[in-house]
């Protein structure tokens, strides 16, 4: 049996149909990330069932963090019915490594700010460590764990 068509929607009824704001489906058409939908004799936005579909799959695509240039690429590939799923496989593990990445330099942060926080009294002196890391001169990333470490043995 198959799913009876929708009757069409104005925007406001496709973004809570689809959990995808009024304001990002705008912005969507704006960049060329989704068609821009057809209209009324009044100027009203109207969206269909292959709309929502479509926006359902943004919308998924940016719950996993997908930009907007990979979810383009995405879009290509749902839509080739005829596409190698290795192409799928292989844009969706470049993405991993980069969250796996995005993941580590957080994870260094959270260490980073545990010391900074741990090595603050917190009282009603006006010394701290926290500032005074702080206004040091930048470090590149990879040093900043270390060097903040040190910083607050230093005191």
């Amino acid at each position: 049996m198959t799913e009876p068509l929708l009757q069409p929607m104005n925007i406001g009824q496709a973004a809570q149909a689809s959990g995808v704001s009024a304001k990002m489906i705008r912005h969507y058409e704006s960049v060329g990330l989704f068609p821009h939908a057809e209209r009324t004799e009044a100027g009203y936005r109207q969206y269909g069932e292959r709309e929502l579909n479509t926006l359902r799959f943004i919308r998924h695509s940016r719950d996993l963090g997908f930009s907007i240039e990979q979810i383009r690429a995405l879009l290509g590939l749902w839509q080739d019915r005829r596409r190698p799923s290795r192409q799928v496989k292989a844009l969706a593990q470049a993405h991993l490594q980069e969250l796996e990445q995005k993941l580590h330099e957080l994870q260094a942060m959270k260490a980073t700010l545990q010391d900074l926080v741990h090595g603050c009294h917190g009282d009603d002196r006006p010394d701290c460590p926290i500032l005074d890391t702080l206004a040091q001169p930048a470090m590149p990333r990879a040093g900043v764990e270390p060097a903040a470490r040190a910083n607050l043995r230093a005191k």
